[in-house]
C-alpha cells in the first residue's frame, strides 16, 4: 500500500503551532524577498493570507542551506 504524501497549506501566522523553525519575523522577511531568495513556490496567498506549503518550504530549505564554515 502506498502512503499518501499530505502537503500541507499552513497560515503564516500559526506556523510556529506546527514549527519551531523559521520564527514568523523570518517567514514574513521570505515573503517579502521570495523572488530573490527562489522560494515563490513556498507561498500561496488566498483570500488575503499568507499561506506556506509545508513540503515545499522543507525542499526548499534543504536544498538552499549553506554550508557552515
Amino acid at each position: 500500500m502506498q502512503k499518501e504524501i499530505i502537503n500541507r497549506l499552513i497560515p503564516l501566522t500559526k506556523w510556529n503551532e506546527y514549527h519551531v523553525w523559521p520564527t514568523i519575523g523570518g517567514l514574513r522577511h521570505l515573503v517579502a524577498n521570495a523572488k530573490e531568495k527562489k522560494c515563490e513556490s513556498v507561498f500561496v496567498k488566498a483570500g488575503g493570507r499568507w499561506l506556506i506549503a509545508e513540503n515545499e518550504f522543507f525542499a526548499w530549505a534543504y536544498s538552499n542551506k549553506e554550508a557552515k564554515k
